[in-house]
């Protein structure tokens, strides 16, 4: 659901995985047509890394 958020309204995703001044940023950069593409690889980028920590963190606990 995030993924399609992610291509959908790119900065949404940031407010979604607690980066609020990213999605900022992202909003704007997202404003101008140009710059929906990137905006929208960056948020699949930001939340490939947001999914990846939280499997880093799931199994440190899981070694504790």
């Amino acid at each position: 659901m995030r993924l399609l958020l992610a291509l959908l309204l790119p900065f949404s995703v940031f407010f979604t995985i607690g980066r609020p001044f990213s999605g900022l940023f992202c909003l704007v950069l997202q404003i101008t047509l140009i710059g929906w593409i990137p905006a929208a690889i960056w948020a699949v980028y930001a939340l490939s890394q947001y999914k990846t920590d939280q499997k880093i963190e799931k199994m440190l606990k899981q070694r504790n």
